[in-house]
């Protein structure tokens, strides 16, 4: 019997798909892209909600009046949000941006942000 490969790439892109290992890397606790480039930032949209209605943002197409937002009980709650990002500081992150919509609509943001820069980088 005979075996028939089935490329699972184009081979006219070959070139430009990102070479896998064959073998795993040790961990060493820091995160890179498929390029090698260590991943150092994180951004956390703490709400969707936004009070300005900026056209490249919130296109009126997409975001009428009639637009319903997340409800509160949908959003990650600050206990998740330093959790989440406790794990990506153990693994390299060194700075943290807090997003939205606009995230001085999330209550109590200053909570967040105290529990946020209480998190300890490696050394």
């Amino acid at each position: 019997m005979s075996i028939n490969i089935i490329p699972t790439i184009d081979l006219l892109y070959a070139g430009q798909v990102p070479l896998i290992p064959a073998y795993a890397p040790a961990p060493n606790g820091q995160m890179s892209d498929t390029r090698g480039r260590l991943l150092g930032d994180l951004r956390i949209s703490v709400t969707d909600r936004c009070n300005f209605r900026c056209t490249y943002c919130m296109p009126k197409e997409v975001f009428g009046k009639g637009y319903q937002y997340l409800p509160q009980s949908e959003l990650l709650s600050f206990d998740e949000i330093t959790r989440m990002a406790r794990l990506f500081v153990a693994h390299g992150v060194t700075k943290i941006r807090l997003t939205g919509g606009e995230p001085l609509l999330r209550k109590n943001l200053e909570v967040l942000v105290e529990m946020l820069a209480a998190l300890k980088t490696p050394n």
